[in-house]
């Protein structure tokens, strides 16, 4: 009898998973076995492993699939279950419910990952993690996550040899963004191909030239060379037809993330973590039909859960794609740019991890952005909803709407930077750092002032209404809004469309007074608006001492944010001045906090 915790049984398990899900029949030199049949075969006669030599290592990638309930049985010999001689047999389980069963007998601990000398000996907890291009740049970054992952499995001692404090994890998902420039050099090859060439051949080289240099199984460098494949093949086809639709685009920039998923997975399992990829539609994320900038669908935390549970072993890393998902006709779509922190967000919250971490190219949540300000200071904690307003308003650590499903699962995401694994990063959750006046400082520049005045003057009854009517009409979103009873203030955003914005403006014409004010830019204060009035006189004094002008202001309906519009060439002073006087100390105005001057 096998010992299912010997190295025999977890052998054997991974060999009746294998026989449960491969999609084509097996044929041994005297047997021919369908899929249900060879996994019977293999769960009544645990001796014989021998057809299974022959499987090919293609199919070896559904090693994690659980079987499918099936009536069919076979006896010893191949024969038909009622045919066979023994009829001492009643009934027996379906296959699914026999690996089930045997399953049920095997620790669920992650083999391979005991203790090592003066490391952490706490309990793993699980986690997702998501990696960003900047992240897997090349092949040495790709090497750099892996044993990144690896360590984090089992973190090593501090260097005098003490127990490393960082709790140990187990890693249900890793979600991997395309390498490096990758997806912008998709979407410039789709350019140069309505021009009429096709040239991917620096992707071949960064991709291809990774899995030399990794000396990646066969398997997964032809999987590599046939999505480049398709992807040129595709190129081929906008250059002949001259046409790239959304729904081409979104098809087109998957590649990336699809070779790099396949990429990371071989590595992981070539330094000793079991690891198999998977495109996002695999693993249940379903959006809807809005090429380019997709959702997803109510049910996709449900169905991820599902997929999960019925597919994938908890003791092997799925490596996911991020910000590609298929929609309910089966076609690929984008989150768009940011949303692999989605992704990650949503299986977290699916596999109720204890964490989700989103690993990026800088020490967690800044101050402000360190490509403007150079002192610009970590965060350590930030709520939920911080970290929502802080991405809606410019930041570029997160997707604007990436809280939204650990918010509602209500578990922790943690910010850490990939390039120095041992900074803390900064924690999100539902409680933030209350006794702080201002969290950071962030902006949007390019954006659009628009000025409505009511031609009625006072008391004009539906002025408010007839103005949002004529915004959804037109299609034109707004960022910050602030109203009198006769005339209202909103920017819009630069992705809004030059034509739309000159629609919305005939439309408003019609009973308002339009002007529109180009090259300005939002100011936001990530803050606790219950301190504003201290918050208030620290900014108008800032700004009044350096001849900065406010157009207008807005404090929001969250309760964490005020925004100022300011004028675009003005943006990187006023924000260097207000860091240093709220976070460096280096304020030459008096700083107003609790009613005090301090």
């Amino acid at each position: 009898m096998v010992d299912p915790l010997s190295t025999a049984g977890m052998m054997t398990l991974s060999l009746l998973l294998l026989a449960a899900v491969a999609t084509d029949a097996f044929v041994s030199p005297s047997h021919h076995y369908g899929r249900q049949q060879l996994t019977k075969y293999v769960v009544s006669n645990q001796r014989r492993l021998d057809p299974f030599h022959i499987i090919d290592n293609a199919h070896s990638s559904q090693i994690l699939y659980m079987a499918e309930n099936d009536n069919e049985e076979i006896d010893e010999t191949g024969a038909d279950a009622g045919t066979s001689n023994d009829s001492t047999i009643e009934e027996e389980e379906s296959p699914s419910e026999v690996i089930s069963s045997y399953k049920s007998k095997i620790s669920t601990r992650r083999t391979g990952t005991e203790a090592r000398p003066g490391s952490s000996a706490q309990t793993p907890i699980d986690v997702t993690m998501k990696f960003g291009g900047s992240s897997l740049a090349n092949a040495e970054r790709i090497d750099h996550v892996a044993n990144l992952i690896k360590d984090r499995t089992n973190p090593p001692p501090n260097e005098d040899g003490s127990p490393s404090g960082e709790n140990p994890v187990r890693p249900r998902a890793v979600i991997c963004s395309a390498m490096g420039k990758t997806t912008n050099s998709l979407l410039a090859a789709g350019e140069m191909a309505l021009e009429g060439r096709v040239d991917i051949e620096a992707l071949r080289t960064l991709h291809l030239g990774t899995c030399r240099k990794f000396d990646v199984p066969e398997r997964t460098r032809n999987d590599v060379e046939k999505l480049l494949d398709e992807c040129e093949d595709m190129l081929n086809g906008v250059r002949l037809i001259q046409e790239l639709s959304p729904k081409s685009l979104d098809q087109l920039v998957s590649y990336g993330e699809r070779c790099s998923v396949r990429i990371m997975a071989a590595r992981l399992n070539q330094i000793g973590v079991p690891a198999q990829a998977f495109d996002a539609w695999d693993v249940g994320v379903l959006t809807d039909d809005t090429y380019g900038d997709a959702k997803l669908l109510p049910g996709t935390i449900a169905s991820i859960k599902e997929r999960f549970d019925g597919r994938v072993d908890p003791n092997v890393v799925a490596v996911v794609t991020g910000f590609i998902g298929h929609n309910t006709k089966g076609k690929i779509t984008t989150l768009g740019r940011g949303g692999s922190d989605l992704t990650a967000t949503a299986i977290g919250a699916a596999l109720k991890v204890d964490e989700v971490q989103v690993w990026k190219d800088v020490d967690g949540i800044l101050t402000a952005d360190p490509r403007l300000v150079k002192n610009a200071l970590p965060v350590s904690h930030v709520s939920y909803e911080e970290a929502s307003e802080l991405a809606y308003f410019g930041a570029q650590v997160l997707h604007p709407i990436a809280m939204q499903p650990a918010l509602h699962a209500n578990i922790p995401v943690r910010v850490k930077n990939s390039y120095n694994p041992s900074a803390p990063g900064s924690l999100i959750d539902n409680v933030g750092n209350p006794s702080r006046m201002v969290t950071a400082i962030t902006c949007k520049r390019n954006i659009t002032l628009m000025d409505i005045t009511s031609l009625q003057m006072l008391g004009a009854y539906g002025f408010l209404g007839a103005v949002f009517a004529d915004f959804e009409k037109n299609k034109v979103s707004v960022d910050v809004l602030a109203s009198s009873e006769v005339s209202i203030s909103v920017t819009l955003d630069k992705k809004q469309k030059e034509n739309d914005i000159e629609k919305l403006r005939d439309d408003l014409s019609n009973f308002a007074e339009v002007e529109l004010h180009r090259d300005r830019a939002i100011l936001t204060l990530i803050t606790d608006v219950s301190r504003s009035s201290d918050v208030l006189a620290t900014v108008f004094a800032t700004f009044s001492m350096h001849g900065i002008q406010v157009e207008m202001m807005s404090q929001g309906a969250s309760k964490v944010n005020i925004s100022f519009i300011i004028r675009d060439d003005q943006i990187d002073d006023a924000i260097l001045k207000l860091h240093a006087c709220l976070f460096e100390g280096k304020c030459d105005v008096a700083i107003i906090e609790d009613g005090h001057i301090v």
